[in-house]
C-alpha cells in the first residue's frame, strides 16, 4: 500500500502550525516558562521579538536565576544578528555587573569579538576600535589561560594588530608620496618598534632607510639598511635597497 502524498503547501502548513503549536504550550507567567519562550524565538531566528522576550525575563523575574541568564542571551542575540555596538554594550554590563560568573572568560572575549567586528574592511578608515579589542583578548589569555577561547582570542588580536601596522605602513607611505620624509622616518621606526613581527618589516626597513637617507641623516639610514640587508637579505627590498641607495654609501 502507497503512503499518502501531501501537497507541499499542506505540508508546510503543517510545520508552522507544530511550531506555533510548541510555542503557545509555553507558559510564560513563570520564569522558567519565560525563558523557555525567548529561546524558541532564538532558536527560530526570530531575533527581535527573542531580545525582547529575554529583556522581559528581566524585568518580570529579576531575582530569578533566569534574569541573568536571560542578560547573556540577550547579548548573544545582538551578536547572532550582527549589532555588534548593542552586544559590545550588553557583553560590558555583563561583564561589569557579573564579574565572577562562571562564563565570565566567554564574556570577555566576545566584548573582545563585538569590537573585532566592528573594524571597517579597508586600513584607510578609522581602526581605533582595534586597540579596545586587543584588550580584551588579552585579558582572556592572561586571566583565563585555561579558556577554550585562548587560541581564537590570540588569532584575532594577531589579526588586529597586522591592521594596526597596514595602518602605520599606510600614513608612512603617504609621507614618503609627499616627500615629508622626517615625518614618514617616524611612522616607520614606530611601526618597527610597535609592532613586531608583522611582516611589514622588509617594507618598513627600506622606507625608513630612504627617509633617513633624504633627511641627511646617513648613520640612521645606514643602521635600517644593514638590518634589511642582514635580517631580509633575499626580500625584495633589500635588492632595491642594494641598487637605489649606493649613492648614499650604504655599499
Amino acid at each position: 500500500m502507497k503512503k499518502p502524498v501531501f501537497p507541499a503547501a499542506l505540508a508546510l502548513a503543517f510545520i508552522v502550525s507544530a511550531g506555533c503549536s510548541s510555542i503557545d504550550k509555553i507558559d510564560a507567567s513563570t520564569p522558567e516558562g519565560a525563558y523557555q519562550l525567548a529561546e524558541e524565538y532564538e532558536k527560530d531566528e526570530r531575533y527581535d521579538e527573542a531580545a525582547q522576550r529575554y529583556q522581559e525575563v528581566r524585568t518580570k523575574f529579576p531575582y530569578s536565576k533566569y534574569a541573568t541568564m536571560a542578560e547573556l542571551r540577550a547579548a548573544d542575540v545582538h551578536f547572532k544578528r550582527e549589532a555588534f555596538v548593542e552586544a559590545q554594550a550588553a557583553y560590558q554590563l555583563f561583564k561589569d555587573f557579573h564579574p565572577k560568573h562562571p562564563q565570565i572568560d566567554y564574556v570577555t572575549f566576545r566584548l573582545g569579538l563585538s569590537y573585532f567586528n566592528q573594524l571597517p574592511s579597508t586600513i584607510d578608515r578609522d581602526l581605533s576600535v582595534a586597540d579596545k579589542s586587543i584588550l580584551y583578548f588579552d585579558e582572556v589569555a592572561t586571566s583565563y589561560p585555561g579558556s577554550q577561547h585562548v587560541a581564537e582570542a590570540q588569532a584575532k588580536k594577531a589579526a588586529a594588530l597586522r591592521m594596526l601596522a597596514e595602518k602605520e605602513l599606510y600614513v608612512a607611505d603617504f609621507y614618503v608620496r609627499r616627500k615629508t620624509f622626517d615625518s614618514a622616518l617616524l611612522r616607520y621606526e614606530y611601526l618597527l618598534k610597535t609592532f613586531p613581527n608583522s611582516g611589514f618589516e622588509p617594507r618598513a626597513l627600506y622606507g625608513a632607510a630612504r627617509s633617513a637617507f633624504e633627511t641627511g641623516e646617513k648613520d640612521r639610514g645606514l643602521q635600517h639598511y644593514r638590518k634589511l640587508t642582514s635580517l631580509y637579505p633575499s626580500a625584495a627590498e633589500a635588492k632595491q635597497a642594494r641598487d637605489e641607495f649606493e649613492r648614499y654609501g650604504a655599499n
